[in-house]
């Protein structure tokens, strides 16, 4: 066991911590510098670089989606309405045309309509009717995706007067 005075000398005197190059007083501690090393800001470039071109593939995608479904929409609209002027005529007469840009064009063919479950024979039996059934038919050619020309068809049935009556 120490005694109190053999503590006291083990203490260095006031000017002695001075001489062991520690302060005389307690001193506040450096500021820290703060901030992102090297590795830190090329890790977080790489990240950014990478989802970057992920958001620009996925957005270049959809705009490339938008305009095939927007060419599919117009030639719909286009085979609708070459449909319902066929259908809405006068006289049932086959036609074909193109779009204002010529990008989109059209074939219009109408035929007397024959059933499915018709006897083969019944071709050539008299007819009592002056009206006949016609199928009125629309193809659409446009171009698709990667250039490929697409087409789309819709058909129709109408009753008219019978051809030579």
């Amino acid at each position: 066991m120490t005694s109190p005075r053999s503590a006291l000398r083990a203490l260095p005197p006031e000017g002695a911590a001075r001489a062991w190059g520690g302060p005389a007083r307690a001193r506040a501690p450096a500021p820290a510098i703060r901030g992102f090393s090297l590795l830190e800001v090329l890790v977080a470039f790489v990240i950014l670089a990478l989802v970057a071109t992920a958001l620009f593939r996925l957005i270049g995608g959809a705009l490339g989606n938008a305009g095939v479904a927007a060419d599919a929409s117009r030639a719909l609209l286009v085979a609708q309405s070459r449909l319902d002027a066929a259908r809405g005529g006068a006289r049932l007469a086959g036609e074909s045309g193109a779009d204002e840009d010529g990008r989109i064009s059209w074939t219009t063919s109408v035929e007397p309509f024959v059933a499915p479950d018709t006897v083969p024979g019944a071709a050539g039996a008299p007819t009592v009717s002056p009206t006949q059934l016609y199928r009125i038919r629309v193809e659409v050619r446009y171009p698709g995706a990667g250039g490929r020309e697409r087409s789309l068809e819709l058909s129709t049935l109408r009753l008219a007067k019978r051809e030579g009556t």
